[in-house]
């Protein structure tokens, strides 16, 4: 009985385990893209890459007050982030003027790719059916994909409550090594 006893312990922690689920794209190469920032300029997944590992984040709108939030917090964290071999790139269906506006206002110190045909968001899984004040729509949900050099989503945070986020993704990055 007791052996009984000590298996229903053990097992219990592993289902729990078993039925946490998991973001489709985690462990796979993350989608390839092209977009442009802030500054018009051409930007590729691969051209990110080379500089190592890279903080993709979704974000519904530039100049909201959660996209502030975040926003705000990535950049004061970015000697942490970048300590821990990465960068961060936000991206939102908002123009590269907006951006640029977004940018200077609050002094971000990264870039903010535009993805006004929401190829890139689709492409990661976050543009989806939305709810707000019982009206529905199609938009951004606030995400953030940790992606390692070599392009591979090693750690999803869907639906994404801005306070203390950067603590987790710091430990996301940290895992990565």
């Amino acid at each position: 009985m007791a052996t009984k006893t000590t298996t229903t312990k053990a097992t219990k922690p592993a289902t729990k385990k078993a039925a946490a689920k998991s973001h489709p794209l985690e462990g796979k190469k993350a989608p390839a893209f092209d977009a442009v920032d802030e500054k018009g300029e051409k930007v590729t997944l691969k051209s990110l890459l080379a500089g190592g590992n890279l903080v993709l984040y979704f974000y519904p709108k530039d100049m909201t007050p959660g996209c502030t939030t975040e926003a705000c917090s990535f950049r004061d964290n970015t000697a942490a982030i970048k300590k821990a071999g990465a960068q961060v790139v936000g991206v939102s269906a908002d123009s590269s003027a907006s951006h640029q506006k977004f940018i200077a206002k609050y002094d971000l110190n990264f870039k903010l790719l535009a993805d006004t045909d929401n190829k890139i968001t689709k492409a990661y899984g976050v543009y989806q059916k939305k709810s707000l004040y019982g009206r529905e729509f199609m938009g951004i949900v606030r995400s953030t994909f940790v992606i390692d050099k070599e392009g591979i989503v090693r750690k999803v945070f869907p639906k994404v409550k801005v306070t203390s986020h950067t603590e987790e993704v710091l430990e996301a990055l940290k895992a990565i090594g």
